[in-house]
């Protein structure tokens, strides 16, 4: 299925292994050995499925998956040793699709995480996609299309567009977009959702054009 895996687990071995298996298969594996290091790479690019590991130091899986859940539907597989009824209730809680308890078979974690991704990007359906002016967003897959080319979006970049999108023709606010994007908690600088559009309009290339500022106002996405 070509599809990016992030695996995160702060044991080498066991990573290594993963990843080789993903590979194996056709897949393209991207590693991360804490979580810290998984949310940085979540917010530069779009996975189809997160396969974390709870024990981590640091950052725990929990953790981890809850930071993850504020920003995007990927489907996530925990790993772990722990087999009790509350771990796994409070994983399900937090929003983990599935749990594989260590030691696991490797064909099995593999066959889960490619249902996984297949359940979430579906048939596509009406509802499942937002058109506008030549730009289109698949919400199952996370995929974005300008004209006939897919477009590599990051996860803060992909919420931008989705909330421009839904609210076409209407102008949106920075702190609008900041409450709709970053959330309520958010403590950083309006700018931010400056910086983010710049990078956004770079990659829609001549779609760009749809993406309006409206001085001392916000930004309007035209249909």
């Amino acid at each position: 299925m070509d599809c990016r895996i992030l695996i995160v687990e702060d044991e080498a071995r066991l990573r290594e292994v993963l990843c080789d298996y993903f590979r194996s298969k056709g897949e393209r594996p991207v590693e991360a050995e804490n979580g810290r290091k998984a949310l940085e790479l979540a917010e530069q690019e779009t996975f189809d499925a997160v396969l974390l590991d709870i024990m981590m130091p640091g950052l725990d899986g929990f953790s981890v998956c809850r930071a993850l859940r504020r920003e995007q539907d990927v489907p996530i597989v925990f790993l772990t040793a722990l087999s009790d009824e509350e771990d796994k209730l409070l994983g399900y809680e937090l929003g983990a699709d599935d749990y594989v308890t260590k030691p696991f078979s490797l064909s099995i974690l593999y066959a889960k995480t490619m249902a996984l991704i297949r359940r979430t990007r579906g048939n596509m359906r009406m509802g499942d996609r937002l058109e506008a002016a030549g730009i289109v967003l698949d919400l199952r897959s996370q995929r974005v299309f300008a004209g006939k080319r897919e477009v590599a979006l990051t996860p803060k970049e992909y919420a931008l567009l989705r909330c421009l999108m839904q609210n076409k023709n209407m102008v949106m606010s920075r702190e609008q977009l900041l409450v709709k994007c970053w959330g309520y908690d958010y403590e950083g600088e309006s700018r931010a959702v400056d910086t983010h559009i710049r990078r956004l309009r770079e990659k829609l290339g001549e779609h760009a054009a749809s993406i309006k500022t409206v001085i001392k106002a916000g930004y309007r996405l035209e249909g």
